[in-house]
């Protein structure tokens, strides 16, 4: 292990490496002999922390820190700040933008349409329906939203999640329709209504996958 540090580090000893090691900053595994066993990616921590002494002067309780940052994932905290902070991770874009929720040409398609357009047996329709998925109007027309359901429906059902399974996603769109419904009618803001209801409805579909993407990494 020391061979591969003293390139670098050529004044590194034994004695040094296990000071760090009981202050906590490395952790190799060891034999049922007592061995101490350096992995690859013990080496990379060591080599990190004596390159933070020698060429950063950070004592070790901002190296500690410094670990700490990088051990969750976080980015390498930096080079030159005396007490060094991590680059936080950017939210990145989930869902799909405020234009998708604005109204689109309308659309009516029969039942036989919707069937054609989305690639759906008349089974599955009947049960869509039953279930409150897909939505006939006062004519008994769908509009063009309904593939979109139909079609994801479909995809679902390739993994085993009948129609049945998929009643809570109804009732999640109706709540956060629901949720819409009652600030637009509460509060005033900038913009039209159309343009409140889009910024909003976007702002409830990203906290959604946030918060599936949170359970998953769970």
């Amino acid at each position: 292990m020391l061979e591969r540090l003293r390139d670098d580090f050529p004044d590194v000893t034994s004695s040094k490496v296990r000071f760090l090691e009981t202050q906590g900053l490395v952790a190799p595994e060891r034999t049922p002999a007592g061995y101490r066993v350096f992995r690859p990616e013990d080496v990379d921590r060591l080599r990190y922390i004596l390159a933070a002494q020698r060429d950063r002067f950070w004592p070790l309780k901002v190296i500690r820190e410094a670990l700490d940052a990088l051990d969750r994932g976080l980015a390498d905290p930096g080079t030159e700040s005396v007490r060094p902070q991590p680059d936080l991770p950017t939210p990145d874009p989930v869902g799909p933008e405020p234009a998708a929720f604005r109204p689109r040409a309308r659309v009516r398609l029969t039942g036989p349409e919707l069937r054609q357009a989305s690639g759906i047996d008349k089974p599955m329709f009947a049960a869509l329906e039953s279930f409150g998925l897909l939505r006939a109007d006062r004519t008994g027309h769908f509009t063009a939203e309904a593939v979109s359901v139909a079609v994801a429906a479909r995809r679902l059902a390739e993994h085993g999640l009948e129609p049945r399974h998929l009643r809570p996603f109804r009732t999640a769109a109706d709540r956060e329709i629901g949720l819409v419904d009652q600030v637009l009618a509460t509060r005033r803001g900038s913009g039209s209504k159309e343009e409140r209801t889009a910024e909003i409805l976007s702002a409830c579909v990203a906290l959604h996958v946030a918060l599936v993407r949170s359970g998953l990494e769970r």
